[in-house]
């Protein structure tokens, strides 16, 4: 039966393989599970960086100029 997700092969240096293997072990799970667990913590961590690089750049763009307090805004 084909794989219902796609695949992606990884190689990487022997210390950081059993990091893995040892990862899953403890926590009773596939290897395959703890890669596709780290990956998605570093894709989320990527776009908060992309996110607060992008909400500094709209803060300088707003310096000087007249904006909402919370009070203002929330009331």
């Amino acid at each position: 039966m084909p794989a219902v997700n796609p695949r992606i092969n990884v190689v990487v240096e022997k210390s950081l393989y059993e990091i893995i293997r040892n990862m899953a072990k403890k926590n009773g799970v596939s290897m395959a599970m703890v890669m596709r667990d780290l990956v998605r913590e570093a894709v989320e961590l990527r776009e908060d960086e992309s996110l607060v690089a992008w909400a500094e750049e709209r803060e300088k763009k707003l310096k000087g100029r007249r904006l909402l307090s919370h009070k203002e805004v929330w009331g």
